[in-house]
């Protein structure tokens, strides 16, 4: 497992996403009110990025954009149809003011 710092933590003030590439897999991080949350950017219906959707920081999901699926950013599980498989989520960590994420490949 890579332990990859990703950004500053102050590029993601609390409700910010963020879209980072690790080993060409793109990632986005969530600040759900100082609680960070890392997830596959695409869409595991319609293949849609996710960053282009809605974050809602007080229910913890993210919308995809196309077909209104919303995914959980702490397990990557859909809330809603047409979306029925989860994304994969990963550990993120703040240290020293950088931000990290453990990525398996």
């Amino acid at each position: 497992m890579a332990h990859v710092r990703v950004a500053a933590l102050e590029e993601l003030p609390p409700g910010a996403k963020l879209v980072v590439v690790i080993q060409g897999v793109s990632i986005l991080i969530v600040n759900a009110e100082g609680q960070l949350y890392a997830l596959a950017e695409t869409c595991s219906h319609a293949k849609a990025a996710l960053s282009a959707g809605e974050f809602d920081p007080d229910e913890l999901t993210v919308e995809c954009p196309l077909h209104g699926s919303c995914f959980d950013v702490r397990t990557g599980k859909p809330r809603n149809l047409p979306a029925f498989a989860p994304v994969a989520t990963y550990p993120v960590s703040v240290e020293d003011a950088a931000v990290f994420v453990d990525y398996n490949d």
